[in-house]
């Protein structure tokens, strides 16, 4: 923890902030300070208790004062069934926390009785929100199991990690056929979820070759540590769907070793859905804060990971990417009460 002083205020800040995740972590704390509480919140790292001005303290977790009010009553509700139970992230009670910010983002539209209205502006193939399917059409933190005693289609949930979309919307195209649309939220990170088996500390060196390129590994599946040490079905998915792919020969070795990881087991999911013949199709997107741009200094940003993955891709349409103005200019044009007080709730806390 650092205290920097910011145009005449002391903050209580991370160490190791980009620019924009400075800019956005006082903007967020002085919300919080205008609308919440003056109180530091605490992280415990390694025992010691450390203060930070962006975490809430525990007396307001309760009231839930970083959701949008409307939305609380719903959320709740899917998050108490137990088929659609979901977890709140560690950092949910986080100023930054992308968890919130997704639901913030999406639950007052797909609640909103202008919800096929928006959406059609969003996703081009997209008739009309399939309200019977999942919780109201939707799912947070979707997998498609039910418990953390299932492993799920990839093999690879548990009660600590898992391949999930931070949110699912299960709708019928204009062939009123069922689909779904996985999407992942970022607010502030500044790259995706890296690669776990490259890092873990039982991951052979001489067995599991991450220099491997994507042509090797799908010959020997076994050079993959999630493969040969976790059994998970990434590669057998990989393989099946490989002309998805394309652009493979341009990596020199396993292109999923860094942040595409995630983009990839996502898109995973999405083939591991069609192929049980769960949904007609199913797309992934990824949204983003429109002001999280890559930084100088910075070796890692989302854009780069992003761009990186379109390549591996040859742009297929399975795969999006928007901000979050790109949909709130999109409600913008409802003009409806609800969704415009909504609107100038969202924008004062995102900064957007």
């Amino acid at each position: 923890m650092k205290e920097k002083k910011i145009k005449g205020k002391t903050y209580k800040l991370p160490g190791s902030l980009t620019l924009f995740q400075e800019e956005m972590y006082v903007h967020l704390i002085n919300w919080k300070w205008e609308n919440i509480t003056n109180d530091v919140g605490y992280y415990n790292y390694k025992g010691n208790q450390i203060e930070y001005d962006a975490i809430l303290p525990k007396s307001v977790h309760k009231n839930f004062p970083l959701v949008y009010p409307t939305i609380l009553k719903d959320l709740k509700d899917h998050r108490n069934l137990k088929k659609y139970y979901f977890k709140f992230h560690q950092h949910f009670n986080h100023m930054a926390s992308s968890q919130a910010a997704n639901v913030n983002l999406f639950l007052p539209l797909l609640l909103s009785p202008h919800a096929n209205e928006i959406l059609r502006q969003l996703k081009p193939d997209f008739k009309e929100l399939a309200v019977n399917e999942l919780f109201k059409g939707f799912r947070i933190e979707f997998w498609d199991g039910n418990s953390n005693e299932e492993r799920g289609l990839l093999k690879d949930h548990s009660s600590l990690s898992g391949t999930d979309s931070d949110i699912a919307i299960a709708y019928y195209n204009h062939n009123n056929e069922l689909c779904l649309w996985l999407i992942e939220h970022k607010l502030t990170e500044k790259e995706f979820t890296e690669c776990g088996g490259f890092k873990s500390k039982d991951r052979d060196k001489a067995k599991h070759l991450c220099e491997k390129n994507f042509s090797e590994i799908l010959k020997n599946k076994n050079y993959c540590f999630h493969h040969s040490f976790k059994d998970r079905e990434y590669w057998k998915l990989t393989e099946a769907n490989k002309e998805f792919f394309v652009n493979n020969s341009k990596h020199d070795s396993c292109p999923f070793k860094g942040g595409m990881n995630q983009l990839w087991r996502n898109q995973l999911l999405g083939f591991a859905l069609e192929k049980e013949e769960i949904y007609k199709e199913v797309y992934f997107s990824v949204v983003k804060h429109p002001e999280n741009l890559p930084q100088k200094r910075s070796k890692k940003s989302l854009d780069a990971t992003i761009n990186q993955y379109k390549e591996l891709i040859n742009n297929n349409n399975r795969f999006s990417v928007f901000d979050s103005k790109f949909v709130i200019d999109k409600v913008a044009r409802i003009n409806d009460t609800d969704l415009n007080a909504w609107l100038s709730w969202y924008k004062g806390l995102y900064k957007i």
